[in-house]
C-alpha cells in the first residue's frame, strides 16, 4: 500500500495537471498567438522572435518556471507561413521541453478575409531527477534515484480566420497520445500525452483620438475536465502603450501592460492574482515577455502581387 501510495504521489508531480496543465500556461497569449495557435504564422507582413518567462506561484519553493523562444512570420508574399517554438517547464525534480515546427498555408476569402490551415510537428521530452526526490524508505525503487528521460514525438493542427479588425481559430496540439513511462515495471494509464483543444479570438474597436480597445477570449478543453475560458480587455494607445485585464476562469485576474517602440521592440509583463485555493500559499505569478520584428514588407505591395 505505501508503494502504490507514494507511486501516485510522483505520478502526480511527474504529470502535473495532466488534464489541465499538461503544455505550459501563458498569461499574454495575446501577445504570442503562434504559440497557441501555428496557423497565425504568416498573418501579418513581417517575422517576429519573441521569448517569455513565466515565474509561476511565487512563494512555493520549487514551483514552476517556464522560458519560450518563438519565431515566425510570412513567406511567398503571404501565401505561407513558417515558425517554429521551443519551451522547457521546470517543476521540482521535473522537466519538460519542446520543440516544434509548422507551416502554414493562407487562403484569400475576400479583398480583406484570409483563412488558414497549419501543421505542425517536434519533439517532447520528459525528464524527472530521482535524485531530487525524497523517500522515507530508501529501499523503496518505485522511482530510480537517478535521473530519467523519456522522448515523444509530437504533432498538431489548426486553423486561423483573420481580417484587418479581428481574428479567429482553433488548434489540437499534442495529436499522438503517447504513454509517458518512468519505469518498465510499473504502467500507470493515467500517465499519458492528452489531445489539447484550445480556441481563440479577438476584436480591434477604434475609438479615435489614437486610442483602440481589444476583447479577446481563449478556450481550453482537455478531456475529462470541464472547459476553461479566460476573457481579456487590452486599450492600447498610439499603436505602443497598452494596458489590460484577464481573468481566468477559477484561477486567476491578470494585470497586464507593455510598451512598442518604434514598432519594433515590445516589452510585455503581467501578474496573476491568484483566486484558486493556492492563494493562500503563493503572492502571484510573474511573466515577462520581449519581441522584435523584423524583415517587414509593405503591405500594399505584397496585396498587389497576390
Amino acid at each position: 500500500m505505501k508503494k502504490i501510495i507514494l507511486y501516485i504521489a510522483c505520478s502526480i508531480l511527474l504529470v502535473s495537471g495532466i488534464m489541465a496543465q499538461q503544455l505550459p500556461q501563458y498569461s499574454q497569449y495575446i501577445l504570442n498567438r503562434y504559440v497557441i495557435n501555428p496557423a497565425s504564422a504568416g498573418s501579418e507582413n513581417y517575422f517576429v522572435g519573441q521569448s517569455n518567462y513565466r515565474s509561476q506561484w511565487e512563494g512555493i519553493k520549487d514551483a514552476p518556471r517556464t522560458y519560450i523562444l518563438s519565431v515566425n512570420g510570412p513567406i511567398a508574399n503571404q501565401k505561407m507561413g513558417i515558425g517554429g517554438y521551443m519551451f522547457v517547464d521546470v517543476t521540482g525534480p521535473t522537466r519538460r521541453n519542446g520543440f516544434n515546427l509548422s507551416y502554414s498555408y493562407h487562403v484569400k476569402l475576400s479583398s480583406e478575409i484570409k483563412l488558414s490551415f497549419a501543421i505542425n510537428a517536434g519533439i517532447l521530452s520528459y525528464t524527472v531527477d530521482g535524485t531530487e526526490i525524497f523517500f522515507k524508505d530508501q529501499t523503496d525503487n518505485v522511482i530510480s534515484r537517478a535521473q530519467e528521460s523519456n522522448l515523444y514525438p509530437d504533432a498538431g493542427f489548426s486553423f486561423y480566420l483573420y481580417g484587418p479588425k479581428f481574428f479567429f481559430g482553433g488548434s489540437a496540439p499534442q495529436l499522438i497520445q503517447n504513454q509517458l513511462d518512468f519505469k518498465s515495471s510499473i504502467k500507470d494509464p493515467t500517465g499519458r500525452l492528452v489531445n489539447h483543444y484550445f480556441a481563440m479570438g479577438g476584436y480591434t474597436i477604434d475609438l479615435g483620438n489614437n486610442l483602440n480597445i481589444e476583447p479577446s477570449f481563449l478556450v481550453k478543453y482537455v478531456k475529462p475536465t470541464p472547459v476553461q475560458y479566460e476573457a481579456s480587455l487590452r486599450g492600447i494607445y498610439q499603436k505602443s502603450v497598452w494596458l489590460g485585464l484577464s481573468y481566468r476562469q477559477d484561477d486567476a485576474i491578470v494585470l497586464l501592460g507593455g510598451y512598442t517602440f518604434q514598432d519594433s521592440f515590445s516589452l510585455g509583463y503581467s501578474y496573476d492574482i491568484l483566486q484558486s485555493g493556492i492563494k493562500n500559499y503563493s503572492t502571484g505569478t510573474h511573466e515577462i515577455m520581449l519581441s522584435i520584428k523584423f524583415n517587414k514588407r509593405d503591405r500594399e505591395k505584397v496585396e498587389e502581387e497576390e
